[in-house]
């Protein structure tokens, strides 16, 4: 995967799951953009879910990465056309999401993986890259046709 900014939102339920996926990217080099939010205080994930898919629409951050419990994050950034965002709690999904979906938001869900698991998940996710062929054609059909 061609890697621009990675950009990278979370709630509460997120947020220490955050702060490693953070560090990861910094090591890795990853450029970043954090649409927040920045502490483990109470927070609706739809605000930064919304931010982030507006960031990956505009081509301000590709890819994205999305920390909640893991559902409602992914159900606020799959409601923008432009985003396809993947919940991932093993390597296997990770890589299946980016080789058959071609998934620009990977999605974590906090409180259910460990560090060691997310860095694995990571790895995949930005090492797999979009198989094409009938997976393209199937992705085409994903955004709602007015």
């Amino acid at each position: 995967m061609e890697v621009k900014t990675v950009g990278i939102a979370c709630d509460h339920a997120g947020f220490p799951l955050k702060q490693f996926v953070l560090e990861y990217l910094e090591k890795k080099g990853y450029p970043v953009k954090d649409y927040g939010t920045y502490s483990d205080a109470s927070v609706d994930y739809p605000d930064f879910g919304h931010a982030l898919a507006k960031g990956i629409e505009s081509g301000e951050v590709y890819p994205g990465i999305g920390i909640c419990s893991g559902e409602g994050i992914a159900m606020t950034l799959n409601k923008h056309q432009g985003v396809r965002a993947g919940l991932a709690w093993c390597k296997e999904i990770a890589h299946l999401v980016r080789q058959h979906n071609d998934a620009n938001v990977l999605v974590l869900p906090g409180r259910f993986v460990d560090n060691k698991t997310a860095e694995a998940i990571l790895d995949e996710f930005f090492a797999t890259t979009f198989e094409g062929g009938r997976h393209e054609r199937r992705v085409k059909k994903i955004p709602v046709q007015q």
